[in-house]
């Protein structure tokens, strides 16, 4: 950690109840999001949330775009859906009435207009006593409010070398005999982090001629022209590398990585993940990570483009052809697609188009716009109603991305032959399409929300891998062909809750590795032979009460993952395991053993009570690594637990009958016990690992830590948030 983010650091972790804002300013690929995500990845443990809001300016321009910034922040603190508002306003009063009780951190990267800050925290009474803000700017006017504000400064010599070397040699120091180059090339890169990664990694591995022609070029760019210094690395490109770097520019970042690799990969020879780690590497690109639905769910990585590359990248394309967008090989810009469309300008030029009408009143445009893309690649058009055959639409296309198309069937005579991803959640849809069709290059299927959808499409495909039905809430068929997808390793009804039976035919998808029927609730059973199937080690089937259905799970013996979470929201007598002894002993097996596979446990809000723990002996989940058991009713952890050898991380948040935590295995990494308001005793696990983490916060009845005495060995850290009383007494009486 430099300077600065110390500096940042110690004024942000202070414990003091006051809400802090903190400024961070300076101008582009100077390092202002680099150091906010240093001070956020110290932090956030913490906090009783988090969330780091990245690219504010540009999400800002899209379509509800402060919106679904608002939602963001929300869901990744609250872990839970709060979609439940659709303008801004509505957004604020969420924002003041869910997160104003709640010591939360927050970072605001690449704030550009105050009404980006008022939409997202118009006060600091908006956030409980104890929050923390950070905000990144190139306008020093928007932090008047702030605590504290620092201005980033280039990098002196000695630290520009530093972090040139280590993109250009890997290291922390150049090599000898390029001690004299390195400092010419950091000289006219004028000390900015982003310009020194990029021409860092240009550098790397060549020879001694090569930097000397390169440097060459740099040292004929003025200074201040920094999208010329960047644009040498984009001309090192090869061919196929430049292609994709403009098509993430213009189309794809802040894109799921996997979804990014699939377009790439139709349009490209080479392998799309060393495509994109190529791009990694030259610093062009970056990945981050993300939550994709849920606490639940394993994080996903995003693709990132600083502003100052995707503005270059985009500059590149606008020079093919300055006073003419239908010349273009890409058009991104909403003005410029809706009057190459309008007018009827298109030309074999256009590779790609992206065009977003969900907010116009204007959406109505004639297929035959289109007729003269005969080379379009990639296609968006969120929101449109084209009239006319879709005949005239290229053959070539390999991603469509159509939210809320607006018929009920997509034309049987439209040739998807070349098609990678089809993208259409909120759609009209009541079937895709009539008849079969064979599409052996389609990746991704998203139909997701797509309300009138009765049944999933008669497809063969080789080659599809994810089909996202989630919250089709009229689905009642998911069509036999499903055995013909051969490649399917993903597939999402979460909230089909129209459906009740999955087709026999679904055990021959022998290459299913995630199945996630969450809210499904009226399914009876899984089929038979799904427990051949070696490679479904995922399975999501929160909130299904049928006790069927719980008692048919286990066959599931190669699964690895098992999540039976009832719904928060539900009372106690509509959750999904009833607090009687009898419906346990029906589906559960006393000692799990049919069970023994399963890595990652998850019985949140499932009305557990001591009668039905008491039936069962979780020592026999020997092989489990995580216990997810929020909002349950016992008053002492089920027995067996402290047996887990395996077990990693154990979490009873929101438990609010349980009195102690005694007997926890070794192996423990971490444990979650917020909210657990009648928690009186929590014993240490004896011998514990090198890092022990247990959060406490707002446990309020906390009286004493048995067995701490047995960590001088091992680094732990213990959090009780909790001003009802002191930690520090807590600690005198360990």
């Amino acid at each position: 950690m430099d300077r600065l983010s110390r500096n940042i650091f110690d004024f942000v972790s202070t414990a003091t109840d006051d809400v802090r804002i903190v400024g961070i300013h300076g101008m582009p690929g100077i390092g202002k999001t680099t150091i906010a995500e240093v001070v956020f990845n110290q932090l956030f443990y913490g906090f009783e949330g988090s969330c780091f809001l990245s690219n504010i300016n540009e999400t800002s321009k899209q379509v509800n775009g402060l919106v679904d910034l608002q939602k963001q922040l929300l869901h990744n603190i609250l872990k839970q859906d709060a979609s439940n508002f659709d303008c801004v306003d509505g957004g604020k009063v969420r924002i003041k009435e869910r997160l104003c009780r709640k010591r939360v951190l927050v970072v605001a990267d690449d704030v550009a207009h105050q009404e980006q800050l008022n939409a997202l925290m118009g006060d600091r009474r908006w956030f409980g006593p104890g929050s923390r803000v950070i905000i990144t700017t190139r306008d020093s006017d928007l932090l008047r409010d702030a605590d504290k504000t620092c201005q980033i400064e280039e990098l002196k010599l000695d630290e520009s070398l530093q972090l040139f070397s280590r993109h250009a040699f890997k290291d922390t120091k150049p090599a000898e005999d390029y001690i004299e180059l390195s400092k010419k090339a950091v000289g006219y890169c004028g000390g900015l982090p982003l310009a020194l990664k990029v021409i860092g990694a240009l550098l790397y591995g060549k020879e001694k001629d090569r930097w000397e022609s390169e440097i060459d070029d740099l040292s004929r760019i003025p200074n201040q022209d920094i999208q010329r210094k960047l644009l040498i690395s984009y001309d090192a490109l090869d061919g196929e590398l430049q292609r994709a770097f403009l098509d993430i520019a213009c189309f794809f970042v802040g894109i799921e990585k996997e979804y990014v690799a699939q377009v790439l990969g139709a349009r490209c020879r080479r392998n799309p993940e060393v495509v994109l780690e190529t791009l990694r590497e030259r610093s062009l690109i970056q990945f981050h990570e993300c939550i994709i639905e849920d606490e639940r769910q394993l994080s996903g990585r995003t693709v990132a483009m600083h502003d100052l590359l995707r503005d270059m990248g985009r500059e590149v394309v606008c020079k093919e052809s300055p006073l003419h967008p239908e010349a273009r090989t890409r058009i991104w810009n909403k003005d410029d697609a809706w009057n190459v469309l309008e007018q009827h300008k298109g030309t074999d030029k256009v590779e790609g188009l992206a065009l977003d009408v969900r907010a116009s009143e204007t959406k109505s445009l004639s297929a035959g716009s289109f007729a003269e893309m005969k080379c379009l690649n990639l296609l968006k058009i969120n929101g449109a109603h084209l009239t006319g055959s879709f005949k005239l639409l290229s053959k070539e296309l390999m991603w469509i991305c159509w939210h809320e198309f607006p018929l009920k069937y997509f034309p049987s005579y439209f040739t998807l032959d070349n098609l990678a991803v089809l993208d259409m959640p909120y759609s009209n849809l009541k079937e895709l399409w009539k008849g079969k069709k064979i599409l052996d290059k389609l990746k991704i299927l998203n139909l997701s929300h797509s309300q009138h959808l009765i049944k999933t499409p008669d497809l063969h495909s080789s080659s599809l891998e994810k089909l996202i039905l989630e919250g089709c809430s009229s689905l009642v068929e998911v069509h036999q062909s499903i055995e013909n997808l051969t490649s399917l390793v993903f597939l999402n009804l979460k909230g089909c809750w129209s459906l009740k039976t999955l087709p026999e035919s679904i055990d021959n998808v022998k290459s299913l590795e995630t199945l996630n029927i969450s809210g499904c609730s009226q399914v009876e059973k899984l089929p038979e032979r799904m427990g051949d199937m070696e490679f479904l080690t995922e399975l999501l089937a929160d909130g299904i009460e049928n006790e069927q259905f719980l008692s048919s799970i286990g066959q599931l013996k190669h699964c690895r993952r098992l999540s039976l979470c009832g719904d928060s929201s539900t009372p106690p007598s509509s959750s999904l395991i009833s607090t009687g002894v009898l419906n346990w002993k029906r589906w559960l097996p006393a000692s799990f053993i049919e069970w023994i596979s399963v890595k990652h446990l998850e019985l949140s809000n499932s009305g557990l009570s001591d009668r039905a723990t008491n039936c069962v002996d979780f020592s026999g989940l020997s092989a489990l690594e995580k216990l997810t058991l929020d909002g349950n009713k016992f008053s002492s952890l089920p027995s067996g637990i402290g047996f887990l050898s395996e077990l990693r991380e154990l979490s009873v948040k929101g438990c609010k009958y349980l009195v102690s935590i005694p007997d926890l295995p070794s192996s423990l990494k971490s444990v979650f016990a917020c909210d657990c308001k009648s928690l009186k005793r929590v014993r240490i696990p004896s011998e514990p690992k090198k890092r022990l983490f247990i959060k406490l916060d707002e446990s309020h009845s906390l009286e004493e830590f048995q067995g701490i005495e047995d960590l001088s060995n091992c680094f732990w850290y213990i959090r009780v948030d909790d001003r009802r009383h002191s930690t520090s007494k807590l600690l005198e009486r360990c």
